[in-house]
């Protein structure tokens, strides 16, 4: 005869048992990371990059091998920087985010790190990101710092001084073109085509990141946290449209000084106006998984500006 089942041991007591276990060392830095959501954030960081190393090979088709080598290179160097940054963004943020529902529970509101230990693990990744942009030239070196600081590290303090951090936060983003053109072309730095996608693209980053911070509108209103989705009010989709005019605007600019073709106009420019209205269209701002899905598809976007580079590069 079997023995008899303990009253603890059963599924119930199992599952509690198995939840209630200490995490693994690391896992509290994953999350610090936000590693657990790659590649949300990360390739809004990437695509920038590739646009930017692409126009600024003005018109010569690299080897494809070339190509891949240094979007790998983009990929995981932009994952680097964007766990530091959110890294940075918690530690500056830690008392918000003990007043808003959604990031109360984050490893360092919760006690899980402490500051310290962020610290650390934020110069550790520092550390790697610079090991790795010492690989370039120098032009996109420096280029490439200048857009670690000032500019991504003063993002986490924008929504204590402006109502625009997303403006700022979009420049950090989009730092990738000028740092990622100058290693293909590193003495073009004056490129009007250049220039005006870089400044471009806090447009864009002004529509994904007001879509997402409209999940938090109302915690923010009571921490005092400031953004575009506070100060935007009831008119949220008519002013993100607005915006989404100028960025498809500033494609269009930088395709005509770089000398771009139909398919880049059809795919690229075409295909991001099409998402853009499909976005504000179906966007239901009280619903907070709309917005986060609506955030997330904007990444797609990447992928229609990419191959309408490439289809101009080897389809022509």
């Amino acid at each position: 005869m079997a023995p008899a089942k303990s009253s603890e041991d059963t599924p119930l007591v199992r599952l509690i048992s198995a939840v209630s276990k200490p995490q693994p060392w690391w896992q509290p830095y994953w999350e610090l990371s936000r590693m657990t959501h790659w590649p949300r954030g990360t390739m809004l960081m990437f695509w920038p990059c590739v646009w930017g190393y692409i126009l600024g090979c003005h018109g010569k088709p690299a080897d494809p091998l070339v190509l891949l080598k240094y979007a790998a290179g983009f990929l995981i160097a932009n994952t680097i920087l964007h766990c530091a940054i959110c890294t940075l963004n918690d530690i500056c943020d830690i008392d918000f985010d003990r007043q808003v529902e959604r990031t109360k529970n984050r490893p360092l509101p919760s006690g899980r790190l402490s500051l310290f230990q962020a610290w650390v693990f934020l110069f550790l990744q520092l550390a790697i990101f610079f090991a790795m942009l010492s690989a370039v030239n120098k032009e996109a070196f420096i280029c490439g710092a200048f857009g670690v600081f000032p500019i991504h590290a003063l993002y986490p303090l924008m929504k204590r001084w402006t109502n625009w951090p997303q403006a700022w936060l979009g420049l950090a983003m989009g730092w990738g073109v000028p740092t990622a053109w100058l290693m293909s072309s590193p003495d073009d730095y004056r490129s009007p085509a250049m220039w005006v996608l870089t400044f471009g693209i806090p447009c864009w980053t002004i529509v994904y990141d007001t879509i997402y911070a409209c999940q938090d509108r109302k915690d923010d209103i009571k921490a005092g946290v400031k953004s575009c989705a506070v100060l935007f009010g009831d008119y949220v989709k008519q002013i993100l449209a607005l915006f989404a005019a100028a960025f498809v605007g500033a494609l269009v600019y930088a395709g005509v000084e770089s000398g771009q073709g139909w398919l880049y106009y059809a795919v690229a420019v075409g295909g991001c106006a099409a998402h853009f209205a499909w976005q504000l269209i179906t966007l239901d701002l009280d619903n907070g998984e709309d917005c986060q899905y609506k955030f997330d598809t904007n990444s797609q976007l990447g992928y229609l500006v990419t191959a309408g580079l490439l289809g101009q590069w080897y389809l022509k």
